[in-house]
């Protein structure tokens, strides 16, 4: 453990143990707006995520402001962390949430990042998962397995190799699948955007993306679900998503696939970032130098809205049934979220480049 992360962790668990009455009355928000920037478009998961949150988060915090979520997609969400990375605590009235498609970068060693997350203050995480979709033609001749799935030339509207498309782009090539990615997309809903209109055969969506538009497209006849990317277990074992529990994993359709394998170099690689991208997935961050006083508000408001009876219940219906982490917890998975072993990292940067030409060394 960093002598950095470990004084993160000292200071979340200060924030959980010393929320008196009397030092979070000493921060009011009434009458101020809170801006909550999220590096993405406002058609995808992380919208969907972050709009649950914030009147939530608005009820909790003192003096009730107005809490507000702007978008700043671009280059993949590196444009949105390059500009948080610049800005300066004043009033505690900027939140910035981040997702896969910004660790990855970061892990990658990406050229294009100007940002460390290590300077930044976790207050709040929360894990998700990922369906993968194909187009309802394609999607009769899918049996559980890859095998019928492998003569056809699918199109994707992707983000970006180096972002949260990568677990789903690796998890294909594994399969044997033919995937066209069309890169230059700014959300996830502009991926589905696509699909809907015919231009792409192929799609994922995140939970919440998942459960606000793309189930309605299953429901619809125009879109089979063929596979979650899982969840882990208590002891690290990828299993079913408990939000999606009669859709088969990934691990279990590459299991039933004719030439994938659940173990070595490649699938050690994908569960890596796998791991990285989803169960920590979704990290709201206050800007470096904010004072203690307003850390302990934003981490008690949190856990306010984390142990409301009616939480877990709107929470699974809006953006999937996943634990919610605050203070320590939300530091630990902000860790975990941008942490690979150097083999994992060294393997997808090589697949970068000899499927997409993308070098980043």
């Amino acid at each position: 453990m960093t002598m950095k992360l470990a004084s993160r962790l000292a200071a979340a668990t200060l924030a959980v143990a010393g929320m008196t009455a009397p030092a979070l009355a000493e921060v009011d928000f009434s009458g101020k707006t809170i801006e909550w920037v999220i590096p993405f478009s406002e058609t995808g998961g992380s919208a969907k995520w972050a709009n649950f949150f914030a009147p939530l988060l608005s009820e909790q915090l003192p003096g009730n402001p107005t809490v507000v979520v702007k978008f700043m997609p671009g280059a993949g969400s590196t444009k949105g962390a390059n500009w948080f990375q610049e800005q300066e605590h004043e009033d505690g009235t900027l939140l910035f949430g981040t997702s896969g498609s910004t660790q990855f970068p970061y892990l990658l060693n990406d050229p294009r990042v100007r940002y460390e997350y290590k300077d930044w203050i976790p207050v709040m995480a929360t894990g998700t998962g990922g369906v993968a979709y194909i187009n309802a033609e394609d999607g009769a001749k899918f049996d559980g397995s890859a095998n019928n799935l492998k003569d056809i030339d699918f199109i994707f509207g992707s983000q970006g190799a180096t972002g949260l498309d990568l677990v789903p782009l690796l998890a294909w090539q594994m399969l044997g699948m033919k995937v066209e990615p069309v890169f230059g997309i700014k959300g996830r809903g502009d991926g589905r955007l696509m699909f809907e209109r015919g231009e792409a055969t192929i799609d994922y969506q995140t939970s919440s993306g998942y459960l606000g538009g793309a189930a309605d497209l299953v429901a619809a006849g125009t879109a089979v679900p063929m596979m979650t990317w899982g969840a882990l277990d208590e002891n690290g074992v990828i299993v079913r998503d408990p939000t999606f529990p009669d859709m088969p994993s990934f691990k279990e359709v590459c299991e039933a696939t004719e030439g994938c394998e659940t173990e070595g170099t490649a699938w050690d690689a994908w569960k890596a970032f796998f791991i990285s991208g989803y169960p920590s997935q979704k990290i709201a961050f206050l800007p470096a130098g904010t004072p203690q006083d307003m850390v302990d508000a934003y981490v008690a408001a949190f856990e306010a809205v984390r142990t409301d009876p009616g939480f877990k219940e709107l929470a699974k219906n809006e953006v999937g049934d996943y634990p919610m982490f605050v203070g320590a917890g939300a530091a630990n998975a902000a860790e975990q979220a941008t942490t690979v072993s150097e083999e994992a990292r060294a393997h997808v940067v090589d697949w970068l480049k000899s499927a997409y030409g993308v070098t980043l060394e």
